[in-house]
């Protein structure tokens, strides 16, 4: 019975464990489906016609069409500027559009919307000061705004168009009419129902919907932006039958399906869907170059105004104006994840324009000043070029400088190679753009580390699988006509394209299956070493130089240890399951925290681990969000200041009572030093048994101290004596800096006098205050500070929900209640996940590191 109990769990592990290669193996398989069928929708096109088609664009179309697409944008920008009407915040217009127009950039061209223009989000909001929640619902809102959006607009130009798209389906226009009528009857009963901001539940899930005026605006803002865009590529179409409200419901399926194949840019999906419905009304070869066009106005040319904007800001540093200073902000988080998608676009161009043949005209300019090999290898290079550039992509998001220094040395060598294989000149240009990019942003690379080293995640390999898949379907489809023999590899003339574009190609299978090979048999699941004796000692030293008292849990030696290549700082961490769990901020000098985390995420990443930061400061959430974590709040940490520390008035009269009531039942406070510890150490235990056996709990570890002889005698006992007999004790968390002090095993016997808590804990503050410690940290409250807006995240709507009613398990209030007694500073605490991680996973890691499962962590 137990084994089939444990079936299902076992399954949901296996699933976990492999959803990113079964996500990219299902992206694959819906581009290789695609990519089948619009090579079979073509079979009566060639090449020559689809170039001729191109050529034959008028420049009013194409004038036409970036006029939509700016408009396109205009309306993406409204997406973000409701949603941060919808959470109630306030920021300044201009940022928000450069946030906006560079999410939507990257998003629409490196695919996963949600997650890649989210980063850009995250990075750039919280430099303006939105707190994640906050940032996670802007997310939320404009995801979801654009899906029910998208299908709105879908059904209401079905409606109306319904005998139209009936035809051109091949089905009964009624039934499309039907369909149309349901979607929006379900629409409109969800607008009903959330009116005034209700809550509206499907099954397990429950959304809070926007009021009936935010729900209109965005409503307009969501039309405006799909007529925008369908229009880009309506303009750039010949003359049709079909019409734009026809047209519109096509566009926006095509969108949709796109979307939901997670295939980047939804490339092949979204072209096979236009050909398949356009293809009996207007000439394939003429639509194929329009979708073309379409891709490199719609997709290519927002990107490339992002990049230019961000070298625009990066030249103009010295501007005093207050919006240039609000964009320099920006600049250092918008920058790595712009120039990551530009290469990824200057890679694929160099694929592309490898396997497609080179103009008559440049072959017979080049023939006369190059030898035949020159030529030849350059066309080879620049594809192979172009796969390094796609693969430092993700790298340079990384921030990595050897990525910068391979994309560089590539873009240089490309851009020398697009006048030796043609005469190039857009591709130049754009290779230009690139490099004075990379060149300006040069100061954002400092993270030293080896592209080799980095290993591609399933996500990225499946891109690039994809990239190249695409290659060979434009060769195949390019030389259609060609029939293969073995003859052709060895073909070499200025005249034989075909060849040399099979050449590439090869060159491209072998170089992208050596470095998925070299990614995907990298050790999967290897936990890093144990640290040693010396490790833990040094470790001891930097925490006693820097100000985090609660750093001082790493003399536990529980822990793993990892350090800056500097060895002035680490981060102090603990594995359970697939979870790499690091406790705090890292430990050291702030100059060297970035590099920590992004070296922690990468080698749980390369072991197979998932990267998790428990319990970190606002401080952390940007490092956090560049690495591509997800912040979730954990609750509130108390912080006393003890300069103003005085029972004095009538703030604290019930402290001050309780510190009168202890010394009229004979309580004494003293503190027991360090090296006299050990000598006390016996009369310490069995006040710590007696609480243990009382509360009927056992030791936890990670995140709490444990009584252990060397733990406890490692720093100064706070102690309450009773007829000369220990009843309470706190050990002491300090360090050199003296900026603030904490506690961590606080036990107390049955008999210790009510009260006796309140009484230690004044004693140790004025003990540490009159020792001159600035703070006195008061340990976290879990829970605490949850939102309980209708609007904010599910993690946070539960976190409250637990905090308010949650006593039968925790007592989360009384904690509360008790440090609140203190009157100190409220600082949030966070927990940092991968991105795609459910915290509820994480969090019963968590658990099960802190102490032996869920009731060793609540104490029952």
């Amino acid at each position: 019975m137990e084994s089939t109990d444990r079936q299902p769990s076992r399954f949901r592990d296996i699933l976990e464990t492999y959803r990113p290669y079964l996500i990219a193996l299902a992206a694959l398989a819906v581009f290789a489906f695609t990519t089948f069928a619009i090579y079979n929708l073509t079979t009566e096109v060639s090449y020559d016609d689809v170039v001729e088609a191109l050529a034959n664009t008028r420049w009013s179309s194409i004038g036409l069409a970036v006029f939509f697409t700016a408009l396109s944008f205009a309306a993406l920008v409204g997406y973000d500027v409701n949603a941060i009407t919808y959470i109630g915040r306030s920021l300044p217009f201009v940022p928000v559009a450069i946030t906006a127009f560079s999410a939507y950039a990257v998003g629409n061209t490196a695919g996963f919307g949600a997650l890649s223009g989210g980063a850009i989000r995250f990075r750039a909001y919280s430099r303006l000061g939105l707190s994640p929640d906050d940032i996670g619902r802007i997310v939320a809102f404009v995801t979801l705004a654009f899906g029910i959006g998208l299908l709105a607009v879908t059904a209401l130009a079905s409606l109306v168009t319904a005998p139209r798209i009936g035809a051109i389906l091949d089905i009964d226009g009624t039934w499309v009419r039907a369909g149309a009528i349901a979607i929006i009857i379900v629409l409109a009963a969800l607008l009903i129902l959330g009116r005034g901001g209700r809550t509206v539940s499907l099954g397990s899930l429950s959304i809070r919907l926007p009021d009936s005026r935010t729900s209109s605006q965005q409503f307009l803002i969501t039309a405006l932006d799909v007529a925008a865009s369908a229009s880009v590529l309506y303009v750039l179409l010949p003359q049709t039958e079909i019409g734009w409200p026809s047209f519109l419901a096509i566009y926006a399926t095509a969108v949709g399906l796109g979307v939901l194949s997670h295939v980047p840019a939804g490339l092949g999906v979204f072209e096979t869907v236009i050909v398949a419905a356009l293809g009996n009304t207007v000439s394939l070869d003429e639509v194929l170059g329009s979708l073309v066009l379409y891709r490199v106005i719609y997709h290519v040319l927002p990107l490339l105004i992002a990049t230019l904007v961000v070298i625009g800001v990066e030249i103009r540093q010295l501007a005093r104006h207050p919006i240039a200073s609000t964009l320099r902000k920006l600049e250092f988080r918008l920058a790595p994840p712009l120039l990551a998608t530009f290469s990824m676009i200057a890679g694929a161009m160099l694929i592309f324009s490898s396997v497609t043949p080179t103009p008559d005209s440049d072959i017979n300019f080049l023939g006369n000043y190059l030898p035949l090999p020159v030529f030849e290898g350059a066309h080879f290079l620049s594809s192979i070029l172009g796969l390094l550039l796609f693969v430092a992509a993700r790298g340079i998001g990384q921030r990595l400088d050897g990525a910068w220094w391979t994309a560089m040395v590539c873009t240089s060598l490309a851009l020398i190679f697009a006048f030796m294989r043609a005469i190039a000149l857009f591709e130049a240009t754009f290779l230009i753009i690139l490099l004075i990019s990379l060149f300006l942003s040069a100061k954002q690379f400092k993270r030293r580390a080896s592209l080799f080293g980095q290993v591609l995640t399933p996500s990225w390999i499946a891109a690039m699988f994809i990239v190249v898949a695409a290659a060979i379907t434009v060769l195949l489809f390019v030389y259609r006509e060609v029939e293969y023999s073995r003859e052709l590899w060895w073909q070499f003339e200025f005249s034989e394209e075909a060849p040399r574009g099979l050449r590439a190609v090869l060159g491209l299978a072998i170089f992208a299956a050596t470095i998925s090979v070299f990614s995907l048999l990298r050790p999967a699941a290897r936990r890093s070493a144990l640290s040693t004796a010396d490790d833990l000692e040094r470790a001891i030293q930097l925490v006693m130089a820097q100000d985090n008292a609660d750093a001082n849990l790493v003399r536990m030696g529980d822990k793993r240890l990892m350090f800056s290549e500097s060895g002035n700082a680490f981060i102090m961490y603990g594995i359970q399951g697939r979870s790499w769990i690091a406790l705090f901020d890292p430990v050291g000098p702030q100059e060297e925290t970035a590099d920590l985390v992004w070296r922690f995420v990468e080698e749980a990443r390369a072991r197979g681990g998932r990267a998790v930061l428990y319990q970190i400061s606002p401080g952390l959430l940007s490092h956090c969000a560049d690495a591509g974590l997800r912040a979730f709040k954990l609750g509130e940490l108390a912080i006393v200041d003890l300069s103003g520390f005085d029972l004095k008035g009538g703030r604290l009269a019930g402290l001050r009572q309780a510190v009168n009531k202890g010394a009229r039942e004979g309580l004494e406070f003293s503190v027991i030093e360090q090296p006299d510890v050990m000598a006390h150490i016996e009369d310490l235990r069995r006040v710590s048994d007696a609480w243990l056996e009382d509360h009927n709990t056992r030791e936890k570890t990670f995140s709490l101290g444990a009584f252990r002889d060397d733990y406890v005698s490692a720093q100064p006992v706070a102690i309450l004596r009773k007829g000369g007999r220990i009843v309470a004790f706190a050990t002491l968390s300090l360090t050199d800096t003296k900026y603030e002090g904490t506690v961590d095993l606080m036990r107390f016997m049955p008999d210790a006098p009510k009260g006796s808590m309140d009484f230690l804990f004044v004693k140790i503050m004025e003990y540490l205050r009159d020792d001159g410690y600035a703070h006195f940290n008061l340990g976290m409250a879990p829970l605490s500070g949850m939102s309980t807006r209708e609007a904010a995240l599910a993690w946070d709507r539960i976190g409250s929900v637990v905090f308010e009613h949650g006593e039968r398990f925790y007592n989360f209030k009384g904690l509360k209640a008790f440090k609140s007694k203190f009157h100190p500073a409220w600082e949030p605490r966070y927990l940092a996940v991968a991105g795609g991680v459910s915290p509820a996973i994480v969090m019963m890691d968590a658990t099960l590191l802190i102490g032996g499962g869920l009731r060793g962590v609540v104490g029952k």
